[in-house]
């Protein structure tokens, strides 16, 4: 552990969260919002390192252009979202309330 520069602990939640110790996230110039990495190596050993903000999730860019591609090939297709609609979803979620903080339900886990 020569090359150690810092150790920091967090613990996890009821929902395996946790938060990222002020150090580790200075030393890494982390804002909110922004990703993180975690890399496994083959001797168990994790490393936490800042995600590049440039680097593009290939499954979405994917997605994106076969979205983009079918909206090309198929203008027809594409239809404004009626205020009805709109009104549906608000009465199917409206009033919905969820506490990322509690505990996860044995299924979910």
């Amino acid at each position: 552990m020569a090359d150690t520069l810092l150790v920091s602990e967090s613990t996890l939640t009821d929902r395996y969260q946790t938060t990222v110790p002020d150090a580790v996230r200075k030393a890494l110039h982390l804002n909110k919002r922004e990703k993180i990495r975690y890399t496994i190596q083959a001797d168990g050993n994790v490393l936490l390192s800042r995600a590049d903000q440039g680097e593009a999730d290939p499954v979405l860019a994917s997605f994106l252009m076969f979205l983009a591609n079918d909206f090309q090939k198929n203008p027809q297709q594409l239809k404004a979202i009626t205020p009805d609609l709109v009104s549906r979803i608000q009465s199917l979620v409206g009033g919905v309330e969820i506490d990322l903080n509690a505990a996860l339900e044995d299924e979910d886990e």
